[in-house]
């Protein structure tokens, strides 16, 4: 028993060891987490070009240098169509101002009974320019503190260099890794750590891979959609709802609400309107009935609160990184408390029962009369 105790007490302090490494060194992890990310996403296919009889390296190249020609097309085409929908966006800004201050403004102080000095819309309009301003300055400070930090640039620019360096040999040595890391093992838990390593990369694989193309699907059904009706900005709020998507009605939320303020700012008709519910209401469709289940499929199994609160929880505690590894975290999280469970049901702590107690008020059983005299004479 005490060997046993000893052993779980050396796994509890070899795991918070490991956290408050990965805390300690959350700045710089992030290259190298996505650098592992993309070199997961890319393993299954250079594995099936290993199949065909290449060798390990062929494979590897021919997957990077495919996903890296993916990554620059979709760079190439995606940065001059968000420069003019964020030029687009600027110039409309007017608008917005004017439609919030002459419409949305008088409509919610005559409907809500607000009083104007406190609700003003002038006031309003002054304090939102002063720190768009003030924003403005904290923005152009920050940027030019970096530009004068020669090691802040420096590092940026390493970064940005060492995701595909590390990339690429994390996938070549991937299946290296993993069977150092198996060999590593303790014998004793090398079965149980390998099943719930299987169940985690089921999880995880479905996740980073699945999610990402419901993300990208998402994103194309919502702007063509704004687009087709004649939104300005709709591709714009088409990517941005698509992008936030990760997080259950999140992306959805975000992009109705900006969908339906940029309708009535440019047309203030419920035509509109209700073209931009149907459009989402397509594309809740699509996602619930079609992209989840083929893409996804329901082997996460994350509560959306619970996915709010590893978003959250993971900024919180590890900033960018930290919204980065949130969701397959949690979902890895997620079969280690599963597998947990079923060895709670499985232990005598469930399985053992007494005998029901009592209560004082409880009247006792009648006495039977039929009952052998021994056994009343017993219990005397």
């Amino acid at each position: 028993m005490s060997s046993d105790i000893s052993r779980r007490l050396q796994w509890l302090l070899i795991v918070l060891a490991l956290a408050l490494l990965v805390w300690l060194l959350a700045p710089v992890l992030m290259p190298f987490a996505l650098a592992a990310m993309f070199a997961y996403m890319g393993d299954p296919l250079a594995d099936r070009l290993e199949r065909w009889h290449m060798s390990r390296t062929l494979a590897v190249s021919i997957v990077f240098t495919a996903m890296t020609l993916a990554l620059l097309g979709a760079l190439l085409l995606l940065i001059p169509l968000v420069q003019h929908q964020i030029n687009n966006l600027i110039n409309n800004i007017p608008s917005y101002i004017a439609w919030a201050r002459d419409t949305a403004l008088p409509w919610l102080q005559q409907h809500l009974h607000l009083d104007r000095d406190v609700f003003d819309p002038d006031r309003l309009a002054a304090t939102l320019r002063e720190h768009i301003g003030s924003v403005g300055s904290v923005v152009a400070a920050a940027l030019a503190r970096i530009s004068r930090s020669g090691l802040g640039l420096v590092a940026w620019m390493a970064n940005l260099v060492l995701i595909p360096v590390v990339t690429f040999y994390l996938l070549r040595d991937w299946d290296v890794l993993v069977a150092r890391i198996d060999r590593m093992l303790p014998r004793s838990v090398q079965p149980t750590v390998a099943r719930l390593a299987r169940d985690s990369d089921q999880v995880l694989g479905a996740f980073v891979r699945g999610q990402l193309l419901v993300m990208v699907a998402l994103g194309l059904i919502y702007g063509i959609g704004l687009w087709a009706i004649g939104l300005s900005v709709g591709p714009l709020i088409g990517m941005i709802a698509g992008l936030l998507s990760f997080v259950p009605y999140l992306g959805f939320m975000i992009g109705l609400g900006a969908s339906l303020i940029a309708a009535l700012v440019q047309y203030g008709d419920w035509a509109h309107i209700g073209l931009v519910l149907v459009v989402f209401a397509i594309g809740q469709v699509m996602e619930g009935y079609v992209l989840v289940p083929r893409l996804v499929g329901g082997k996460i199994g994350l509560h959306p609160v619970a996915v709010m609160f590893a978003v959250l929880a993971g900024g919180h505690l590890f900033g960018f990184l930290g919204v980065l590894l949130a969701l397959p975290a949690a979902a890895v999280i997620m079969v280690l408390l599963r597998y947990g469970y079923q060895r709670y049901r499985g232990s005598e702590l469930y399985a053992t029962t007494r005998p029901p107690l009592v209560a004082r008020d409880e009247t006792p059983p009648p006495h039977d009369a039929s009952a052998p005299a021994g056994d009343n004479a017993g219990s005397d």
